[in-house]
Protein backbone atom coordinates (compact mmCIF):
# COMPACT_ATOMS: atom_id res chain seq x y z
CA UNK A 1 0.00 0.00 0.00
CA UNK A 2 0.76 3.62 -0.39
CA UNK A 3 0.90 6.39 2.25
CA UNK A 4 -2.09 9.14 0.85
CA UNK A 5 -1.91 11.68 3.55
CA UNK A 6 -0.32 12.36 6.68
CA UNK A 7 -1.53 14.04 9.63
CA UNK A 8 -0.85 15.36 12.89
CA UNK A 9 -2.97 17.19 15.95
CA UNK A 10 -1.46 18.24 19.26
CA UNK A 11 -5.12 17.48 20.54
CA UNK A 12 -7.79 14.70 20.82
CA UNK A 13 -10.10 14.42 18.35
CA UNK A 14 -13.96 16.16 19.03
CA UNK A 15 -15.41 13.48 16.76
CA UNK A 16 -13.37 11.00 19.06
CA UNK A 17 -11.49 9.71 15.76
CA UNK A 18 -8.49 8.67 17.81
CA UNK A 19 -10.47 7.13 20.78
CA UNK A 20 -11.32 7.90 23.82
CA UNK A 21 -8.20 9.76 24.33
CA UNK A 22 -7.50 13.56 24.32
CA UNK A 23 -3.73 13.56 23.77
CA UNK A 24 -1.61 14.20 20.68
CA UNK A 25 -2.09 11.89 17.72
CA UNK A 26 -1.59 11.29 14.15
CA UNK A 27 -3.59 9.96 10.90
CA UNK A 28 -2.11 8.47 8.32
CA UNK A 29 -4.18 7.10 5.23
CA UNK A 30 -2.71 4.38 3.59
CA UNK A 31 -4.01 2.11 0.90
CA UNK A 32 -3.61 0.98 -3.04
CA UNK A 33 -4.92 3.75 -4.58
CA UNK A 34 -6.94 7.26 -4.06
CA UNK A 35 -9.38 7.48 -1.40
CA UNK A 36 -12.62 8.16 -3.55
CA UNK A 37 -11.90 5.04 -5.50
CA UNK A 38 -10.25 2.29 -3.20
CA UNK A 39 -11.10 1.11 0.30
CA UNK A 40 -8.00 2.51 2.66
CA UNK A 41 -6.92 2.13 5.95
CA UNK A 42 -7.10 5.21 8.45
CA UNK A 43 -4.31 4.65 10.63
CA UNK A 44 -4.34 6.07 13.83
CA UNK A 45 -1.60 6.93 16.67
CA UNK A 46 -1.85 7.88 20.09
CA UNK A 47 1.28 9.05 21.08
CA UNK A 48 0.80 8.24 25.09
CA UNK A 49 -0.38 5.08 24.14
CA UNK A 50 1.41 1.47 24.16
CA UNK A 51 -0.84 -0.79 23.54
CA UNK A 52 -4.97 -1.53 22.69
CA UNK A 53 -7.24 -4.64 23.64
CA UNK A 54 -8.15 -6.38 20.39
CA UNK A 55 -12.11 -7.54 20.40
CA UNK A 56 -13.41 -10.80 18.51
CA UNK A 57 -15.72 -8.71 16.48
CA UNK A 58 -12.74 -8.33 13.51
CA UNK A 59 -12.91 -10.68 11.34
CA UNK A 60 -10.06 -9.33 8.56
CA UNK A 61 -9.77 -7.65 5.52
CA UNK A 62 -9.26 -9.88 2.66
CA UNK A 63 -6.84 -8.82 -0.26
CA UNK A 64 -6.04 -10.97 -3.35
CA UNK A 65 -2.27 -10.11 -4.40
CA UNK A 66 -0.05 -13.22 -4.94
CA UNK A 67 2.96 -10.58 -4.27
CA UNK A 68 2.08 -9.61 -0.44
CA UNK A 69 2.17 -13.77 -0.18
CA UNK A 70 5.48 -13.84 -1.74
CA UNK A 71 6.99 -10.70 0.17
CA UNK A 72 5.52 -12.07 3.44
CA UNK A 73 6.70 -15.44 3.12
CA UNK A 74 10.48 -13.86 1.94
CA UNK A 75 10.53 -11.60 5.11
CA UNK A 76 10.14 -14.94 7.20
CA UNK A 77 7.05 -13.41 8.59
CA UNK A 78 4.86 -16.47 10.02
CA UNK A 79 1.92 -16.94 7.58
CA UNK A 80 -1.03 -19.29 8.75
CA UNK A 81 -1.99 -21.84 6.29
CA UNK A 82 -5.65 -23.13 7.12
CA UNK A 83 -8.02 -25.12 4.69
CA UNK A 84 -6.64 -23.64 2.12
CA UNK A 85 -6.97 -20.29 3.06
CA UNK A 86 -3.23 -17.76 3.71
CA UNK A 87 -3.45 -15.50 6.51
CA UNK A 88 -0.92 -13.24 8.27
CA UNK A 89 -1.45 -10.75 11.26
CA UNK A 90 -0.15 -7.34 11.65
CA UNK A 91 2.40 -6.12 14.13
CA UNK A 92 -0.93 -5.04 15.85
CA UNK A 93 -2.75 -8.05 15.83
CA UNK A 94 -5.03 -7.50 12.95
CA UNK A 95 -5.55 -10.70 10.52
CA UNK A 96 -5.21 -10.28 6.80
CA UNK A 97 -6.48 -13.30 4.70
CA UNK A 98 -4.49 -13.60 1.20
CA UNK A 99 -6.04 -14.50 -1.72
CA UNK A 100 -3.37 -16.19 -3.79
CA UNK A 101 -3.95 -14.19 -7.31
CA UNK A 102 -2.02 -12.10 -9.50
CA UNK A 103 -2.66 -8.47 -7.29
CA UNK A 104 -4.89 -6.51 -9.63
CA UNK A 105 -4.10 -3.39 -11.71
CA UNK A 106 -7.30 -2.37 -13.18
CA UNK A 107 -9.13 -2.64 -9.35
CA UNK A 108 -8.82 -2.48 -5.74
CA UNK A 109 -7.00 -5.34 -4.50
CA UNK A 110 -8.91 -5.31 -1.26
CA UNK A 111 -11.76 -7.61 -1.55
CA UNK A 112 -13.64 -7.41 1.18
CA UNK A 113 -13.62 -6.83 5.04
CA UNK A 114 -15.06 -9.15 7.68
CA UNK A 115 -16.92 -8.56 10.87
CA UNK A 116 -18.62 -10.88 13.63
CA UNK A 117 -22.28 -10.02 14.89
CA UNK A 118 -24.15 -11.37 17.20
CA UNK A 119 -27.33 -11.29 15.37
CA UNK A 120 -27.29 -11.94 11.55
CA UNK A 121 -30.94 -11.05 11.04
CA UNK A 122 -30.40 -7.26 12.60
CA UNK A 123 -27.06 -6.46 11.38
CA UNK A 124 -28.37 -7.26 7.89
CA UNK A 125 -31.84 -4.82 8.37
CA UNK A 126 -28.83 -2.61 9.52
CA UNK A 127 -26.49 -2.21 6.88
CA UNK A 128 -29.10 -3.03 4.02
CA UNK A 129 -32.33 -1.30 4.82
CA UNK A 130 -31.19 1.76 6.71
CA UNK A 131 -27.49 2.42 5.17
CA UNK A 132 -28.63 1.10 1.77
CA UNK A 133 -25.93 -1.79 0.65
CA UNK A 134 -26.98 -4.63 -1.09
CA UNK A 135 -26.56 -8.44 0.13
CA UNK A 136 -25.10 -9.82 -3.21
CA UNK A 137 -23.80 -13.30 -1.36
CA UNK A 138 -25.66 -15.55 1.21
CA UNK A 139 -24.65 -18.24 2.82
CA UNK A 140 -25.23 -20.30 6.42
CA UNK A 141 -24.26 -17.56 9.06
CA UNK A 142 -22.84 -15.28 6.75
CA UNK A 143 -24.42 -12.76 4.28
CA UNK A 144 -21.92 -10.38 2.09
CA UNK A 145 -23.19 -7.07 1.09
CA UNK A 146 -21.67 -4.34 -1.07
CA UNK A 147 -22.54 -0.45 -2.09
CA UNK A 148 -21.36 -1.30 -5.59
CA UNK A 149 -20.29 -3.62 -7.44
CA UNK A 150 -16.38 -1.57 -7.72
CA UNK A 151 -16.08 -1.74 -4.58
CA UNK A 152 -15.04 -3.48 -1.38
CA UNK A 153 -17.34 -5.85 0.31
CA UNK A 154 -19.03 -6.31 3.37
CA UNK A 155 -18.73 -10.02 5.17
CA UNK A 156 -21.43 -10.34 8.05
CA UNK A 157 -20.04 -13.62 9.88
CA UNK A 158 -22.45 -15.03 12.75
CA UNK A 159 -19.23 -15.21 14.88
CA UNK A 160 -18.72 -15.62 18.20
CA UNK A 161 -21.02 -13.51 20.38
CA UNK A 162 -23.25 -15.68 19.14
CA UNK A 163 -22.53 -18.87 19.91
CA UNK A 164 -22.95 -17.92 23.32
CA UNK A 165 -26.87 -17.98 23.43
CA UNK A 166 -26.89 -21.99 22.66
CA UNK A 167 -24.57 -22.18 26.09
CA UNK A 168 -26.54 -19.75 27.76
CA UNK A 169 -29.84 -20.82 26.52
CA UNK A 170 -28.49 -24.50 28.32
CA UNK A 171 -27.69 -22.60 31.10
CA UNK A 172 -31.36 -21.18 31.54
CA UNK A 173 -32.54 -24.93 30.88
CA UNK A 174 -30.69 -26.45 33.87
CA UNK A 175 -31.35 -23.32 36.40
CA UNK A 176 -35.10 -23.71 35.73
CA UNK A 177 -35.01 -27.27 36.28
CA UNK A 178 -33.05 -26.73 39.25
CA UNK A 179 -29.92 -28.27 38.17
CA UNK A 180 -26.54 -26.81 39.85
CA UNK A 181 -24.75 -24.55 37.93
CA UNK A 182 -21.31 -24.07 39.15
CA UNK A 183 -19.35 -21.35 36.61
CA UNK A 184 -22.07 -19.31 35.07
CA UNK A 185 -21.66 -18.43 31.44
CA UNK A 186 -18.20 -16.58 30.80
CA UNK A 187 -16.05 -15.45 28.20
CA UNK A 188 -12.16 -17.18 28.86
CA UNK A 189 -8.74 -15.97 27.56
CA UNK A 190 -5.94 -18.23 26.21
CA UNK A 191 -3.14 -15.57 25.75
CA UNK A 192 -2.32 -15.30 22.04
CA UNK A 193 -5.02 -17.77 21.09
CA UNK A 194 -9.03 -18.16 20.79
CA UNK A 195 -11.40 -17.01 23.40
CA UNK A 196 -13.87 -19.65 24.70
CA UNK A 197 -17.53 -19.46 26.11
CA UNK A 198 -18.11 -21.52 28.74
CA UNK A 199 -20.34 -22.84 31.17
CA UNK A 200 -19.79 -25.78 33.48
CA UNK A 201 -22.44 -27.63 35.50
CA UNK A 202 -22.93 -30.50 37.95
CA UNK A 203 -25.08 -33.57 37.03
CA UNK A 204 -27.26 -35.13 40.41
CA UNK A 205 -23.79 -36.70 41.73
CA UNK A 206 -21.94 -33.49 41.84
CA UNK A 207 -19.74 -34.72 38.15
CA UNK A 208 -18.62 -31.87 36.84
CA UNK A 209 -19.33 -30.94 32.93
CA UNK A 210 -17.82 -28.30 31.07
CA UNK A 211 -19.61 -27.27 28.09
CA UNK A 212 -17.43 -25.11 25.67
CA UNK A 213 -18.62 -22.76 22.53
CA UNK A 214 -17.85 -24.62 18.94
CA UNK A 215 -16.32 -22.19 16.87
CA UNK A 216 -13.73 -20.84 19.59
CA UNK A 217 -12.84 -24.05 20.69
CA UNK A 218 -12.47 -25.28 17.36
CA UNK A 219 -9.78 -22.67 16.62
CA UNK A 220 -8.06 -22.66 20.16
CA UNK A 221 -7.99 -26.61 19.85
CA UNK A 222 -5.68 -26.80 16.51
CA UNK A 223 -2.61 -28.97 16.51
CA UNK A 224 0.40 -26.69 17.87
CA UNK A 225 3.78 -28.03 15.83
CA UNK A 226 5.65 -26.21 18.66
CA UNK A 227 3.77 -27.58 21.54
CA UNK A 228 6.38 -29.93 22.58
CA UNK A 229 8.92 -27.14 22.66
CA UNK A 230 7.05 -24.86 24.24
CA UNK A 231 6.84 -27.37 26.95
CA UNK A 232 10.17 -28.42 27.45
CA UNK A 233 10.93 -24.63 28.13
CA UNK A 234 8.68 -24.20 30.73
CA UNK A 235 9.67 -27.04 32.61
CA UNK A 236 13.39 -26.04 31.92
CA UNK A 237 12.78 -22.38 33.03
CA UNK A 238 10.29 -23.56 36.05
CA UNK A 239 12.64 -22.61 39.16
CA UNK A 240 9.59 -24.11 41.89
CA UNK A 241 12.49 -26.75 43.39
CA UNK A 242 14.92 -24.14 44.19
CA UNK A 243 11.60 -21.83 45.96
CA UNK A 244 10.35 -24.69 48.05
CA UNK A 245 14.81 -25.49 48.97
CA UNK A 246 14.39 -22.20 50.63
CA UNK A 247 11.73 -22.54 52.07
CA UNK A 248 12.75 -26.07 53.58
CA UNK A 249 10.21 -28.13 51.51
CA UNK A 250 9.50 -30.46 48.98
CA UNK A 251 7.26 -30.11 46.47
CA UNK A 252 6.43 -34.09 46.50
CA UNK A 253 5.48 -33.60 50.27
CA UNK A 254 2.77 -31.15 49.37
Amino acid sequence: MKVLRHEEFEKGCEAACNGPYDGRWSKTMIGYGPEDSHFVLELTYNYNINSYKLGNDFQGITIQSSEVLSRARAASLPVTEKDGVSSILSPSGYKFILVDQPQPVNRDPVLSVGISVSNIEKSVLYWKDLLGMQVVQEKEREKTLQFGSNQAKLVLKQGLPNQGGELQGLEAKVQEAGGTILTPYITLDTPGKAQVQVVILADPDGQEICFVGDEGFKDLSQFDPLGDELLIKAMDEDKSDEWFNKKGRTKLSE
